[in-house]
């Protein structure tokens, strides 16, 4: 891999970071006007039939992208990131971006530490004091002790936690399945389970609104193309802290465009975890 081709892959995952943020920044407006299920349903839509537009371009077409042996894991995982997307929208419109993605930036670190029950991967004693100083970073955005606890901060915590599930099972299945078929079976089946709920609280749509929600679709397949190309020029190790900068692009949105806030707690909060988790993926390079 040449520092041309990392170099490459990194500007591609700071334009993924960016073009995620501002699709956070639209979830949250129409959100916040809408049905969260209805919106994620529109969504699906849309990048369902990207992801067989993608399939169909290569060879083997839509039955090659199809073929698995284990469609219940693949399954499994495509209702876990729609259902995960859903209390993330949710969290936006409890939370903002701000604070939601405080929390949910402690997912990498979720990912390290359920590694070893799920997929039997060994985590040394470096990456579990990592892990726990992004957990006391989470406590800290929390702030459990002081004054009444805001249950919906959890939110975003129960996002980072089905995320980072999501996150190991796709390294699972990546043990049999390539990425094009773990793709398509993200986006159809994904499609298949929001427009099962998604319709049941359908509402009109005001012109404008409808503008925000192509807008919401043309991101969410941008980003996932940008994401894709990224991984095709790198490795994902070299490109993989850059994924931090979601957290950095979409705060500003929250402050620029929500007029949010970002209290100490959270600054110091976020600092802990961004912290631990560039460690764990320093060491997980290291020992690779």
């Amino acid at each position: 891999m040449t520092d041309q081709n990392t170099r490459l892959g990194i500007a591609m995952m700071v334009l993924t970071t960016f073009i995620f943020a501002v699709q956070d920044g639209i979830s949250r407006h129409l959100a916040g006007e809408y049905n969260v299920f209805m919106v994620v349903m529109i969504r699906y839509w849309f990048f369902a039939a990207f992801v067989m537009a993608v399939a169909a371009r290569k060879a083997g077409g839509l039955r090659a992208a199809a073929a698995t042996a284990q469609p219940l894991i693949q399954g499994f995982r495509a209702v876990l990131l729609v259902a995960e997307i859903c209390v993330m929208i949710y969290g936006f419109t409890l939370l903002g971006l701000v604070e939601s993605h405080a929390v949910f930036a402690a997912y990498p670190l979720l990912i390290a530490a359920l590694s070893g029950p799920i997929l039997g991967e060994r985590v040394g004693w470096r990456r579990w004091v990592a892990i726990g100083v992004g957990f006391v970073g989470v406590v800290i955005i929390l702030e459990p002790g002081f004054g009444v606890f805001q249950p919906a901060a959890v939110v975003p915590f129960i996002a980072a936690l089905m995320f980072a599930l999501y996150g190991l099972l796709t390294r699972y299945v990546a043990r049999q399945d390539t990425a094009a078929t773990s793709f398509f079976w993200t986006g159809t089946v994904g499609a298949l389970a929001m427009s099962a709920v998604g319709t049941w609280f359908w509402e009109p749509m005001t012109g404008p609104d409808w503008a925000w929600m192509g807008a919401l679709c043309i991101t969410g397949a941008a980003g996932h193309y940008t994401l894709i190309k990224c991984y095709e020029v790198a490795e994902a190790s070299a490109v993989q802290p850059f994924a931090y900068l979601q957290l950095v692009f979409a705060s500003a949105i929250g402050l620029a465009v929500f007029a949010e806030t970002i209290r100490l707690n959270v600054a110091l909060g976020v600092a802990l975890i961004v912290g631990a988790g560039l460690f764990t993926l320093w060491r997980q390079r290291q020992a690779r």
